[in-house]
């Protein structure tokens, strides 16, 4: 009996030894993944250089003719500068493990309607009443920190714990970008 409980506690520790390798080499892959996708960003905004100045741009995939802009160069300088940061924001947003990360909804909430302003170039003054849009998000956003915020320094008042104590009791630990979704849907 002694034996086979041994036996099977070593089985379980090489199972858990192999999965946590597994999820290990996979956080560092993800990672790895993620930093070159940081660190590539001024290249992928200074590509808009490489395209023409005409008003149609006759790519390998696809053909891009220019409405509003007065270039495909120019269109795509505009496309990128909206892109980019939107991109940052979403890699900060999913990677952030502070209490306040929900916060960072608001710009990607603003960047996102310019992204589409900027894809949607018939309308000319897309830009002039993007609070009023912003204006939902910021109004869940806003009063859920708030009472984040009310709850750690209640919880200050009460035991005693250090600011740095209550962030990381409040901070979300999941599982990857999946188990990240899950937790809002």
């Amino acid at each position: 009996m002694d034996r086979l409980l041994q036996k099977s506690i070593k089985e379980s520790l090489k199972d858990l030894q192999k999965n946590s390798r597994k999820s290990f080499s996979k956080a560092i892959y993800i990672g790895s993944l993620t930093a070159i996708l940081i660190a590539a960003t001024p290249f992928l905004f200074y590509s808009y250089n490489y395209i023409p100045e005409s008003k149609s741009w006759d790519a390998i995939f696809f053909t891009y003719h220019s409405g509003y802009y007065e270039s495909a160069r120019m269109a795509f300088w505009m496309i990128l500068s909206k892109f980019i940061p939107l991109l940052l924001l979403f890699v900060w947003f999913f990677t952030c493990r502070h209490w306040w990360y929900h916060t960072i909804l608001v710009p990607i909430a603003m960047y996102l309607y310019q992204f589409i302003a900027v894809l949607n170039d018939d309308n000319v003054f897309f830009d002039n009443f993007d609070l009023l849009y912003l204006l939902p998000i910021m109004a869940i956003i806003i009063p859920s920190i708030y009472l984040i915020r009310a709850k750690m320094f209640n919880k200050i008042n009460d035991a005693g714990k250090s600011m740095k104590e209550l962030e990381e009791e409040f901070m979300v630990k999941p599982k990857g970008v999946i188990g990240h979704l899950k937790q809002y849907f």
